[in-house]
């Protein structure tokens, strides 16, 4: 599946759970994303905390679809079309020295 359909099936999950509603309790604003995602990775960082290897797998593989299911939104809200974000991203590292 490519990045543009996983952000469609993104998209049908929000709506289905009404988080794009006006009276949403849960605005999806790019800030509120913003905050989510942050929050996310600091749940990656939770499973390695005091450990070099997470107990679980399967949660470490949980976090880390969140992770990608908030940068995805957060980039589609902000009218980013992220495939080509990394792309350019990947294209500039070439050039920069390490």
């Amino acid at each position: 599946m490519e990045l543009a359909q996983l952000t469609a099936e993104m998209h049908r999950f929000v709506e289905s759970q009404g988080w794009y509603r006006p009276e949403s309790p849960k605005p999806q604003t790019p800030r509120n994303l913003a905050t989510s995602l942050t929050i996310e990775a600091g749940e990656v960082l939770e499973l390695f905390q005091w450990t070099d290897e997470p107990a679980s797998r399967e949660a470490l593989s949980g976090e880390l679809a969140d992770v990608a299911l908030y940068l995805l939104q957060l980039a589609s809200v902000s009218g980013i079309d992220l495939e080509q974000a990394i792309l350019a991203k990947l294209r500039h590292n070439y050039s920069r020295t390490w």
